[in-house]
């Protein structure tokens, strides 16, 4: 190696609430907080409509997310003292803006899913 070459710095990925790939975004990378937010995008909506969007989620799994992101601010709970309650979720500033980048990263894996899923049969057959 030429030792004219500067050695390169590497990031380091801390283990606290520093860290914005730890902190924010393994919370959205998440099996489900996408597709809350892609749901949501549409508008508000409440709870049971969410659930029959989103296949495959358990009610428990989509409270539990919901819970998440309201407390990370990307959506807002709002409750409608009506009989019987009605609650209905919608998408904070915050979540519109995460929802534009995000929607670049969908965007990119729906564009190379083929390529993804013939790198994944060709390293499967290496085995």
């Amino acid at each position: 190696m030429n030792d004219n070459i500067k050695k390169q710095e590497r990031r380091v990925f801390v283990q606290d609430e520093h860290c914005p790939i730890r902190n924010v975004v393994a919370q959205i990378g998440d099996k489900w907080s996408l597709l809350i937010i892609f749901a949501l995008v549409d508008g508000p909506d409440r709870f049971n409509a969410l659930k029959s969007r989103i296949e495959g989620i358990s009610q428990r799994m989509l409270t539990q997310t919901l819970r998440d992101l309201e407390r990370d601010g990307f959506v807002e709970r709002t409750v409608y003292p009506e009989v019987p309650v009605k609650v209905v979720y919608e998408l904070t500033d915050l979540g519109k803006g995460l929802a534009k980048p995000a929607w670049g990263l969908v965007s990119w894996a729906n564009d190379h899913l083929g390529d993804i899923n013939n790198a994944r049969v060709a390293y499967d057959r290496a085995d």
